[in-house]
């Protein structure tokens, strides 16, 4: 089934209702090309890409949005703008790192950031995403969020790819992301795990199930193709824990995509687009 952007007035509420997305960026960087630490095909964003992420931002207009591959909160502000948003970044000094947007309203506690998630030795040339962790809000309506930007290259578990070391190597963050789920679940708390975990999860995916083992979760790009990039699966999940399962707005996700008026901005963005579900906490 094919999703399409529900569009609803910045600052707008669909009955009290908490609007989260996920947005991978794509190498969202402000560094020259050349710089050491990017490859060599990737290109800063011109003043123009950033004006068009910021307008595709505004129609967005999430409460609360994962970002992923984002080199630094200035960028991340540059989309989602003070006073409305309060940005925060993973600490971890990768250039794709992930953040968080939430409203400024929205009272937030933030807790160690994953760092287990780099699973690399400390020698290794180049290091792995940590995950950001955090609860936005308080008392009975509280979440506790966990934003994810998991190993490439391991979408599946067919035969031709389960042996790669890529996918050792995504199966072992599965397991630091299966061990969060589960302090979150014996705790009984309220969670959202959410971000690109670059792995197509099905009821029959080992890695679904490693995920699944403690207790039940609620994938709610399950069942669904994605309509980015002309269409896809998804790699882009938000998935619900705990009491936040009943807050999961049934029929919510969407996609948005960067199209107005015939023009496909999609390579020139993001390969990349954003998702988005709507709780309604008590």
């Amino acid at each position: 089934m094919a999703l399409a952007l529900m569009v609803l007035p910045v600052g707008a509420q669909a009955g009290g209702s908490l609007k989260l997305s996920t947005w991978n960026l794509d190498w969202l960087t402000t560094r020259p090309q050349g710089d050491p630490d990017l490859p060599e095909d990737v290109t800063p964003r011109t003043t123009a890409e950033l004006d068009r992420l910021a307008y595709y931002a505004h129609r967005l207009a999430p409460d609360i949005a994962a970002l992923e591959e984002i080199d630094s909160a200035q960028l991340a502000a540059r989309l989602f703008p003070t006073p409305r948003y309060r940005i925060l970044l993973s600490d971890d000094t990768v250039v794709q790192k992930v953040a968080l947007a939430v409203r400024a309203d929205l009272p937030v506690i933030r807790h160690p950031d994953v760092t287990a998630l780099d699973v690399y030795p400390s020698t290794a040339p180049r290091h792995l995403r940590a995950g950001l962790d955090l609860t936005v809000g308080s008392g009975a309506d509280s979440l506790r969020i966990l934003v994810v930007h998991l190993k490439a290259g391991c979408r599946d578990s067919s035969a031709t790819t389960r042996n790669r070391p890529v996918c050792r190597t995504l199966l072992r963050q599965i397991a630091i992301v299966q061990d969060w789920i589960m302090e979150r679940q014996d705790e009984g708390e309220a969670f959202v795990v959410m971000g690109d975990f670059n792995r197509l999860l099905a009821p029959d995916d080992p890695a679904w199930r490693s995920l699944t083992e403690n207790g039940p979760l609620t994938l709610a790009t399950a069942g669904h193709a994605s309509p980015c990039a002309q269409g896809s699966y998804f790699i882009d999940h938000i998935m619900a824990g705990g009491p936040a399962r009943d807050w999961l707005q049934p029929d919510s996700l969407r996609v948005m995509l960067y199209r107005e008026n015939g023009r496909d901005d999609t390579m020139r963005l993001s390969d990349h687009c954003p998702v988005s579900v709507r709780l309604s906490p008590p």
